[in-house]
């Protein structure tokens, strides 16, 4: 796992880095004109959750197409696993899971049909019993695929994904369309397969998801890295923070890059405590949005 903000960080990062599971460099995708990923750099590594942020258009699905070797790179290098995913053969693909934003039809068969199918192409695939109770699924499993709900189908998209047990999984915004109480299930399988040893990167609207998952976050902008770094760290760029309180039976609040300091002077103001004292540091939504509006 990456290492944490604990004493020990620096020897951990050196020994972290050498085992890059994802290598990206100068990575370009033009669409005509427009430059979809522009230079982009950027590492991911083994064992580690890793979140791409950024608004609509910011080129996170066409880096992850070029990474899972669906699109090819106009400039740059990329190696997955060490082998340059365009070209990767088949024993390179069995190693990797992804599930993408819209996933195929195969609407007449069960869900458990399409899942014993899809496991003949593995060495080691998941027991299906676990795994559908681990998607939350176990009802559905001899139902046609063309009647489950959209929030089922996705699921259904996450268990295919993770069916032959990837060293890396790819998740393209994975929970879109679940509700809270599937959306908290697959965090704790993402968590389970990171735990194991899988590296996970996925995309997300969610910020609260990635806070809850990744280990590092990166920020996509127009194509390029505008930050790179844990979520607690990302928080603490985000100096300032406010202070609520009561006051004369009146809510107050001020806006401090010096909290501590601003406590300490009410404390002493009001005669020791402070009523309805509450300090609220930025989020890791409050600085994401701070990143988009300053490349805006």
């Amino acid at each position: 796992m990456p290492p944490s903000d604990g004493c020990n960080g620096d020897a951990s990062a050196a020994i972290v880095v050498a085992m890059a599971v994802i290598e990206v460099r100068r990575l370009t995708k033009r669409y005509g004109e427009r430059r979809a990923v522009d230079g982009l750099d950027l590492d991911v590594h083994s064992g580690e959750v890793l979140a791409l942020l950024g608004p609509n258009g910011a080129g996170k699905t066409t880096t992850l197409e070029i990474m899972e070797g669906f699109r090819r790179a106009d400039e740059g290098i990329v190696r997955v696993l060490g082998i340059d995913p365009w070209r990767a053969p088949r024993q390179h693909r069995e190693r990797v899971g992804v599930v993408l934003q819209e996933q195929l039809g195969q609407g007449e068969l069960t869900v458990d049909e399409l899942l014993r199918t899809t496991a003949t192409y593995y060495p080691r695939p998941w027991d299906l019993d676990a795994l559908l109770d681990a998607v939350g699924l176990p009802e559905q499993r001899r139902q046609r695929i063309k009647v489950l709900s959209g929030g089922q189908r996705r699921r259904l998209d996450v268990a295919l994904g993770v069916l032959g047990r990837p060293e890396l999984l790819f998740l393209d915004e994975p929970t879109t369309g679940l509700d809270p109480e599937a959306r908290r299930g697959l965090w704790r399988l993402i968590r389970r397969l990171a735990d194991s040893g899988a590296t996970v990167l996925l995309t997300t609207h969610y910020l609260d998801e990635a806070e809850q998952l990744a280990d590092r976050v990166a920020v996509l902008i127009a194509g390029r890295l505008a930050d790179l770094d844990t979520p607690s760290t990302l928080r603490r760029r985000g100096n300032d923070a406010t202070v609520h309180w009561t006051e004369c039976g009146r809510p107050r609040s001020v806006v401090s890059a010096a909290p501590t300091r601003t406590v300490a002077e009410l404390a002493a103001r009001l005669g020791g405590e402070i009523p309805d004292l509450v300090v609220a540091r930025p989020s890791l939504e409050d600085v994401y949005l701070r990143l988009v509006g300053e490349h805006a």
